[in-house]
């Protein structure tokens, strides 16, 4: 079960039990049943967003890109470093 899309369904949670992953505890210390069908749409929300990471890992740094923009303008940058990144790791519709 992805931890980060337990939290966003369930704000209210300090923890949860990751054994069988059907409860949690809030701040008080009560015991919150968890919506597996809310956690499974908020998976799939993150996993709409992981080609933004993709690309960010595969960008060079950014004074790397700055130089290339310097000796090759704006242009060439976009071509050579920014499309092949956003086509290898489309944006999903």
């Amino acid at each position: 079960m992805n931890h980060q899309a337990v939290y966003m369904a369930h704000p209210e949670l300090i923890r949860y039990n990751e054994d069988d992953g059907n409860y949690g505890w809030d701040k008080n210390g009560n015991k919150v049943a968890l919506n597996l069908d809310l956690i499974a749409t908020k998976t799939a929300e993150l996993e709409k967003l992981n080609y933004q990471q993709d690309r960010l890992r595969e960008y060079p740094d950014i004074g790397t890109q700055l130089d290339y923009i310097y000796h090759n303008g704006i242009d060439k940058w976009k071509t050579d470093i920014v499309d092949p990144v956003k086509a290898k790791y489309p944006k999903p519709e």
